[in-house]
């Protein structure tokens, strides 16, 4: 185990402190809890490279762990009123499709390689922004601020998402085109 896929592990395991905090209306704490797991996020990357210690483990870790931290933060904050719901549906409904395309390529024994595309590392950061700002706004309210911000930043985080999610698609038609 090495620290950068100690830090996915990390932000795993951060994932149900969030909800809990949530739960209990304790939303200072779930946003010190998401900030540290969207620091981990940025972290066991640029450590992988850096240290080059890049292993199937963490290309297995840290997509599991921004998937499971995004995907509960989004449909509990949508759960909450926090975020609309609209948006919680495109990012899930995104994450879903992706995983039926390598589940299908799996089936069909094609030969594919995941690999970040760059829209995606921008869809992820969106997702972060949109989930850390959120709770920023629960916390410390101005209403008109939150509300228009909170706007503007769902329609560019459903933007990128479904613009990742087409290019997803592509990449695995083409997997799939050259098969046959």
């Amino acid at each position: 185990m090495n620290i950068p896929n100690f830090l996915s592990l990390l932000r795993i395991i951060l994932v149900p402190a969030i909800v809990i905090f949530l739960i209990q209306d304790e939303y200072a704490r779930a946003l010190i809890a998401f900030s540290i797991a969207g620091l981990t996020d940025a972290l066991d990357g640029t450590l992988a490279r850096l240290l080059n210690k890049q292993t199937e483990l963490g290309a297995f870790l840290d997509p599991l762990a921004d998937k499971t931290l995004l995907s509960t933060s989004f449909i509990s904050l949508s759960i909450f009123g926090l975020i609309p719901s609209w948006l919680t549906v495109i990012v899930i409904s995104r994450d879903l499709i992706i995983l039926i395309g390598i589940i299908t390529l799996s089936m069909m024994s094609v030969t594919y390689e995941i690999k970040p595309v760059f829209v995606s590392k921008i869809t992820t950061a969106l997702q972060i922004a949109t989930v850390f700002l959120a709770l920023f706004f629960k916390i410390f309210s101005f209403p008109m601020i939150n509300y228009d911000l909170i706007k503007i930043i769902s329609w560019m985080t459903a933007s990128f998402t479904i613009i990742s999610g087409l290019v997803y698609i592509f990449k695995g038609i083409k997997f799939l085109n050259h098969t046959a």
